[in-house]
């Protein structure tokens, strides 16, 4: 399901609200033509291009669901383990290996661009966590 996000208030670079993301979940976004998964913990937010490093697969399963377990983002394809809060593998086949980040941050109730670049969002179904 694809979601178009409600820009009306929200500040520049905003991509979606903190409160839409589960806590321990994600979401997938779309962001200048590429897939990126929002993933949250606390009142913090990590985003990471949708692209497993080992084979260049995406991590999800389907759109917008994605394996989190014990904490870590789990890759669909092939089981790589990444650390939500930098993307480095921990385990699978691509271990020391990182996702490519985007930079966002949280401002007030959203999760926001930090450097901005032209905007064109939409957020995707949300992860169970």
């Amino acid at each position: 399901m694809n979601e178009s996000v409600d820009l009306a208030d929200a500040p520049p670079g905003a991509l979606v609200k903190i409160g839409d993301i589960p806590d321990g979940g994600a979401v997938e976004i779309e962001h200048a033509q590429d897939s990126y998964v929002l993933i949250r913990y606390g009142q913090l937010a990590s985003a990471y291009l949708n692209v497993c490093p080992h084979a260049g697969r995406p991590l999800n399963w389907a759109p917008g669901r994605f394996l989190l377990a014990h904490g870590q983002l789990v890759c669909a394809a092939h089981g790589a383990s990444f650390r939500p809060e930098d993307g480095f593998c921990i385990g699978g086949p691509c271990r020391g290996q990182s996702l490519k980040p985007l930079a966002v941050r949280v401002d007030g109730e959203w999760v926001v661009l930090s450097e901005l670049e032209p905007l064109a969002c939409s957020a995707v179904a949300s992860a169970q966590p």
